[in-house]
């Protein structure tokens, strides 16, 4: 039986019970939850001004409960004007597409949020990572104050008598012992929520890509390891804790989960159950960015609301909120928790800050959220990420104008022609069965007067794997070839729109290293006029350009991609970083640069 405050009663009503469920409350709470907060006897204020708050389901409690004591008990005002306050529990990601919407963008594995999903004038995720990956997508997302008023350190949860063949609770453990597990321990069954969707789970994934390496052994590495996550994946933190064992059998022990990046307030909240196996938490070296729970004001929000707001988050910097954190299994923004927190064998000193997350994966910085955290990075992650568990369909297209020729001080002295046929390499590898891929290769009479070539057609990679292969090693530049960029952009395009299926992300990737320089071809006005007549929001297709080094035209590529319904311009100015570049590419859905 479930503990009426502990975190799975609120995951079943507000991640279990599904998006829906969660939209339904939102409204209830918006419409008829202001009663109790406008009874207001205090004669020291006048009028109204509404605060509303959105916070992640298992901090939502603790913050309605300290801003009802700021209303009834200690005048909250601001310049003479009665704040009457509004919290409502909404899961982070169906917030996070809610702003994503309103700032006319999406971000990859979210989805459209429900229109009755209100953007709030406060949200509190869970983490910093939903602040930094909607900015890296929306421009205008700016919003103010962000500082952290809880931690939870992102842990692996083990079934302890797995743990305890590890080593736990006595062996300091890391990440990569964990990766070298899941590699050699066939019985080690890995899972994780969607990173896309949960930021303790792309908390894990950080750490463990992190823990591969760069090389190419580690790029291997980390493929299997993420492949292994996949199989285990659910789409909600509340599915995910249902896979672990709930007996000691053997059997039972040998088909649950047996390890998964989740948060230390979960397993609080999830041994409080006193399930019959309780779970470790493992806190793996490097110590990875803790869920953080900024406190971010939204930018929409006008000055007396914004006032209102500071009032508030002066509320929950006090040790009356920090003592409540601890009832909820969370700790205070420095790692420290107040009285009553019930920490799991082997963590971290309650009365002492947490240690700070190693240099890659983000430095702490006394709360302040996003400190450190590398956006990069993350979506690099989740980059590869979508690669393997999403379906998709690409016609990856190569620039080999006689530019390509041009060393790379960066890399070695290599060609830029040969890092891209090492990111080229790399993505292949990356890519799951699901996917379907082909290859091109443009510069200037590459068929006659045509400036494009196929190497390999848009192909299952379960049956074209081998060819493809062998096709990015036919990416060698044309030595007087320019550059046939505007042709070959309306080409890819129509092909991929031409054989266009359902159910799968249709993308044309184009990389170049320069302008479009073909005097027997169509116009840049031209182009974008017929990338315009194409555009079928019934057929979309991702038009994306990774631009290499310093010489590509900016605004000649957006103007392509622009003329599309779907995708963006990247930019790699040191071309040695094409690899990193490509998977930013791949798990962003509205284009960036670098």
């Amino acid at each position: 039986m479930e503990r009426v405050s502990g975190r799975h009663r609120r995951e079943f009503n507000f991640r279990g019970a599904g998006v829906i469920a969660v939209a339904m409350a939102i409204v209830v709470v918006l419409a008829g939850s202001w009663l109790g907060y406008q009874q207001l006897t205090n004669d020291k204020c006048t009028g109204q001004t509404r605060l509303t708050v959105a916070a992640a389901t298992e901090i939502a409690p603790v913050v309605e409960q300290a801003a009802q004591r700021w209303v009834t008990q200690d005048d909250a005002n601001v310049n003479g004007t009665c704040v009457a306050v509004s919290v409502s529990a909404v899961n982070p990601a169906t917030m996070a597409a809610a702003v994503a919407r309103e700032h006319q963008v999406t971000l990859t594995g979210l989805g459209d949020a429900p229109k009755s999903v209100v953007v709030p004038d406060v949200w509190v995720p869970d983490s910093s990572t939903w602040l930094l990956r909607l900015r890296s997508e929306a421009s205008g997302f700016v919003p103010t104050d962000g500082k952290s008023i809880a931690q939870s350190p992102v842990v692996v949860a083990m079934p302890e008598p797995v743990a305890e063949t590890l080593g736990w609770p006595d062996k300091k453990l890391g990440w990569k012992l964990l990766l070298e597990k899941m590699k050699t321990d066939s019985a080690l069954r890995t899972g994780i929520v969607d990173p896309t969707r949960d930021a303790a789970g792309l908390a894990g994934l950080l750490s463990l890509g992190s823990a591969a390496g760069v090389d190419q052994a580690g790029l291997a590495e980390k493929v299997n390891a993420l492949r292994a996550l996949a199989v285990g994946s659910s789409a909600l933190r509340d599915d995910l804790l249902q896979k672990f064992p709930r007996s000691r059998e053997a059997a039972d022990l040998a088909t649950g989960l047996s390890a998964a990046p989740l948060s230390e307030e979960d397993v609080v909240a999830y041994n409080a159950e006193r399930p019959p196996v309780q779970l470790a938490a493992l806190y793996l070296d490097p110590v990875p960015p803790p869920l953080d729970y900024p406190f971010a004001v939204m930018p929409e929000v006008d000055l007396q609301t914004s006032a209102a707001a500071a009032g508030l988050h002066r509320v929950l910097q006090t040790a009356a909120f920090k003592d409540s954190l601890a009832e909820a299994g969370l700790r205070g923004p420095d790692g420290t928790a107040g009285s009553g927190f019930a920490a799991p064998v082997g963590a971290p000193p309650a009365s002492a800050p947490a240690p700070a997350p190693s240099a890659s994966a983000g430095e702490s910085n006394g709360g302040a959220a996003a400190s450190g955290l590398d956006a990069s990075a993350i979506s690099q992650a989740l980059g590869s990420w979508a690669a393997i568990t999403l379906p998709g369909r690409v016609l990856a297209v190569f620039d080999v104008s006689g530019s390509m020729l041009t060393k790379v001080p960066t890399a070695g002295g290599a060609t830029r022609a040969e890092v891209t046929r090492k990111a080229a390499a790399q993505g292949l590898a990356l890519f799951d069965d699901k996917w379907s891929v082909g290859n091109w290769v443009f510069s200037t009479d590459m068929v006659g007067k045509q400036p494009w070539k196929e190497l390999v057609p848009i192909s299952p990679l379960t049956s074209a794997r081998g060819k493809l292969q062998e096709a990015i090693t036919k990416i060698v530049p044309k030595r007087d070839g320019d550059t046939g960029l505007y042709d070959t952009a309306l080409a890819a395009y129509k092909r991929v729109q031409d054989d266009w299926e359902p159910g799968r992300v249709n993308s044309v990737l184009l990389f170049t290293d320069g302008k479009n320089e073909n005097e027997d071809g169509i116009s840049r006005a031209t182009l974008v006029d017929e990338l315009k007549k194409l555009n079928d929001p019934n057929r979309p297709v991702r038009m994306v350009i990774i631009g290499i080094g310093g010489e590509v035209d900016r605004s000649e590529l957006e103007a392509i991609t622009g003329a599309t319904s779907d995708g963006g311009v990247f930019i790699a100015e040191d071309p040695a970083r094409i690899g990193e570049i490509f998977l930013e590419a791949i798990a962003s859905r509205t284009g960036a640069s670098q």
